[in-house]
């Protein structure tokens, strides 16, 4: 069969290698060129073979899992990795994609996923299992909470105060009446925004309050 997918098992144990082997021996579209046992292996056998996925384990002798990782994709770009491991920390899926791996998939998973994952790193898309998928998406939830919570640490109060109603428009005077300021008070607390947050004029601090939802930010400060 034409343009079959080249596939490079890496995996310190025999035992799997020969499950994952079988597994494949299957899928019509999908040839196990060669395997390897360790990080130092899976070089060599990704330069004689130049296959187009590399199942790649985590946990190796020696060498991790990710330094060969990083080494395939800087050495040989076109060839997609896909971890597969029974590690299911938060951190290990962030590291293997900042890595270069096309996918993240938990060897507890069904068989089909580990195919569907190798089919799509060849089409160069990225391929997590449902459960690595969801811990990614609460992770980056966490972190953009925390980016958005950041977004406003060099101001005060009052200063989020005046930066709200700037967003929803209000001018100078208006602004001094809800807030019982000074005209010109409320432009020096405009001033001192603008500058904290490297920001050009009105426009771009409503902008800024927007994108980091200010208003859910401080109620969530009440």
């Amino acid at each position: 069969m034409k343009n079959r997918i080249r596939v490079l098992i890496v995996d310190d144990h025999e035992i799997v290698r020969l499950g994952l082997r079988t597994l494949l021996a299957d899928e019509s579209d999908i040839e196990v060129v060669a395997e390897a046992g360790t990080a130092e292996d899976a070089l060599i056998q990704v330069a004689n073979h130049r296959p187009d996925v590399v199942i790649l384990d985590i946990q190796l002798p020696g060498r991790s899992g990710l330094e060969a990782c990083r080494d395939i994709r800087a050495r040989f770009p076109k060839t997609q990795v896909v971890i597969l491991t029974s590690h299911s920390r938060d951190n290990f899926i962030e590291q293997t994609l900042l890595a270069g791996a096309a996918g993240y998939i938990l060897k507890q998973v069904g068989n089909e996923e580990l195919v569907r994952a190798i089919r799509a790193a060849h089409r160069g898309e990225t391929a997590l299992d449902p459960q690595s998928a969801g811990r990614l998406v609460a992770q980056l939830k966490d972190l953009q909470t925390q980016e958005e919570k950041n977004a406003f640490r060099d101001l005060s109060r009052r200063e989020l105060e005046v930066l709200l109603l700037v967003a929803r428009g209000q001018s100078n005077k208006e602004i001094g009446q809800t807030l019982n300021l000074s005209e010109i008070t409320v432009r020096n607390y405009v001033s001192v925004i603008l500058e904290k947050l490297h920001l050009r004029n009105r426009i771009e601090m409503a902008t800024y309050a927007v994108q980091h939802h200010l208003e859910e930010y401080l109620t969530e400060l009440d």
